[in-house]
């Protein structure tokens, strides 16, 4: 059997669940990677079969999208003709996280895809949204089209949304607790953080962060490159992590009984509607870094609250159910 497993590349959420997924695949057959985007620092360990530009926005220093970087960054006429090129008649199953190219490949070839996602999660109207819908409710529905759709998220809001993939990486840590805070805002200036955390109650922060290359400290702040095995281990050793409006990190140190808050990235719809999720759970949300932000931050640290949550290992049984039910040879 050949199976196509087609990876978002914005961001490392999806490359880091796919590190997880890529082993249980190459279980029932040969397995070809495809990844499209420009913004991940994480990578697979496997080779890849189809690398692609994609459709990336650019993280900005102020909390939002850069979008003229990200104008700049897109390439619609190379989209296309990835699009147009890409063969795929040649499998008996694709999956797709969030991947537009071979989507939009499989609508015009007319052949079935399965999304195994995050995003896809919010096929759902019982999937938490703010009550304000934003038009970006287009991006759920068009930006990745799927004939069908296996969802993640922090709650089982649907009968085909499951609980987060926990990656055997972070099910394995040893955790402690050494009294720092570990830090991944990505969508905010690193010095900008660095200067506010150094008002903050004196405790130590490790930020880490897409713009620098080598670590730097200022007073109680230490600020890192991101680096995969570095973060864990920060974030297996750190009292809280502060991040932005994504799923696979916060999800992650929720399972490990870490404390959480969260800040959305401005004007990013789908971290608002992550953000209301996690509310829901009981994780405090901020919404932009500004004069109160200390105050927010020390009163973060001053709680106590960790929110238990059940994120069962059943990653190996979604992929054996999706293989005997989408699978065209199994």
């Amino acid at each position: 059997m050949k199976i196509l497993y087609a990876i978002q590349g914005t961001g490392n959420g999806h490359i880091s669940r796919a590190r997880e997924i890529v082993p249980l695949l190459q279980q029932y057959g040969e397995l070809d990677l495809l990844v499209s985007g420009t913004e991940a620092e994480v990578s697979l360990a496997q080779p890849l079969k189809y690398r692609f530009h994609g459709f990336s926005f650019v993280f900005g220093t102020q909390g939002g999208v850069d979008n003229w970087a990200t104008f700049k960054l897109m390439n619609l006429p190379r989209l296309l003709k990835d699009i147009r090129n890409l063969p795929l008649k040649q499998y008996d199953l694709i999956i797709n996280d969030f991947e537009p190219v071979s989507a939009w490949a499989c609508r015009l070839q007319k052949l079935p895809s399965v999304s195994l996602s995050h995003q896809c999660s919010f096929v759902s109207p019982k999937t938490p949204r703010p009550a304000k819908r934003s038009w970006a409710e287009w991006l759920f529905k068009y930006y990745s089209p799927t004939t069908d759709h296996i969802g993640f998220h922090f709650e089982r809001y649907d009968d085909f949304i499951h609980t987060p993939v926990i990656r055997s990486e972070i099910r394995n840590l040893i955790t402690s607790n050494a009294g720092h805070y570990t830090v991944y805002l990505p969508a905010y200036d690193d010095k900008l953080l660095a200067g506010l955390l150094n008002k903050a109650s004196k405790v130590t922060w490790h930020i880490f962060s897409k713009r620098q290359k080598t670590p730097y400290q200022q007073g109680n702040v230490q600020v890192f490159p991101v680096n995969n095995e570095a973060f864990n281990n920060s974030l297996a050793a750190c009292e809280g992590l502060l991040t932005g409006g994504g799923f696979e990190g916060p999800a992650e140190a929720l399972f490990l009984q870490k404390k959480v808050m969260m800040i959305p990235m401005k004007g990013q719809y789908e971290q608002q509607c992550n953000a209301l999720a996690a509310s829901k759970l009981g994780v405090p949300v901020i919404y932009d870094v500004d004069d109160q932000f200390v105050y927010h931050i020390n009163n973060w640290i001053s709680s106590e609250k960790k929110i238990a949550v059940n994120f069962p290992d059943e990653t190996a049984q979604i992929i054996a159910d999706m293989i005997k039910r989408y699978a065209k040879n199994k």
